[in-house]
């Protein structure tokens, strides 16, 4: 086999295997605490963080997309508004539990720590559920942290 040959059976491969990614940010603020924690987030504290939720796909549609972002941003904005946004995350065993629910004020009750990397798992989760093709959901916490989800 010449080089040729060899180069163009890669560039072929490569070629087979492209992908076309976009990356739809969705900005929200929850509360929350981490309990046990050794450090500060065992206390109440609360975080503006952005949601990076990134979809692919093979081939583009007849738009020349491989979605609409909008389309991301109603799905995504829609579980985040209802679950996330504006409310206090708690492990579902953590005792503050029982004094948010009788001051009738909104949280929920995780199964897991509402850690930044569960919250991208939830939000990723829920939008393959919706039928997107999404590859990773980053969340940022601050503008130098971040936490990755993906299969």
């Amino acid at each position: 086999m010449t080089q040729l040959e060899h180069t163009n059976i890669g560039l072929q491969f490569f070629i087979q295997d492209s992908m076309f990614t976009i990356t739809k940010d969705v900005y929200f603020c929850y509360g929350h605490r981490l309990m046990n924690h050794p450090g500060k987030c065992k206390h109440l504290h609360g975080h503006s963080v952005k949601a990076s939720i990134t979809v692919a796909a093979k081939e583009l549609d007849v738009q020349g997309m491989v979605c609409d972002f909008s389309d991301i941003q109603q799905v995504a904005s829609k579980y985040i508004d209802e679950n996330l946004d504006h409310n206090f995350l708690l492990h579902r065993d953590d005792p503050l539990c029982g004094l948010l629910v009788s001051a009738n004020e909104r949280f929920l009750a995780m199964d897991s720590h509402p850690t930044a990397e569960n919250l991208a798992e939830m939000i990723f989760l829920h939008m393959k559920e919706k039928s997107f093709s999404v590859t990773q959901v980053t969340l940022w916490e601050t503008t130098s942290s971040n936490a990755t989800y993906y299969e």
